[in-house]
């Protein structure tokens, strides 16, 4: 049984990039989704689809970015919130990670969303991962 649907699905993504694998695989959840739909506004992935299997099974294409000399756009991907240790910030906590080139992955009453969407809207909340 396992217990951090995000994690696994955050640590498939990191081992598909380090083997440059150009679609990794992951469990449906809603809110792996919501982390997906936020890494590709920010272009950190080229795009995903949900796929029906049998079953009522939903897996998740995810299709992986990388730069001119075959490198991976994702330098790191690191889950910060676990189900055994709850991180919680504020609005004013999400104004900036890494200067500017990162991106803190944020669970709020508006849905899952990046620091710069939730510093706007004045709305804290969980702190689902962050990537840069």
């Amino acid at each position: 049984m396992m217990n951090d649907i995000i994690a696994d699905a955050l640590t498939r993504i990191r081992n598909a990039a380090l083997r440059k694998l150009e679609v990794a695989t992951l469990l449906h959840s809603n809110t792996v989704v919501g982390v997906l739909t936020v890494l590709e506004k920010k272009e950190y992935i080229s795009g995903f689809k949900v796929i029906e299997e049998k079953n009522n099974k939903k897996t998740i294409q995810v299709t992986l970015k990388y730069d001119d000399k075959e490198k991976s756009v994702i330098n790191e991907i690191k889950r910060i919130s676990t189900p055994g240790r709850r991180v919680y910030k504020n609005a004013s906590e999400l104004k900036s990670f890494k200067n500017g080139y990162g991106t803190i992955v944020v669970s709020t009453n508006k849905g899952v969303i990046s620091n710069d969407e939730a510093y706007a809207a004045n709305v804290g909340g969980e702190v689902l991962c962050t990537v840069w």
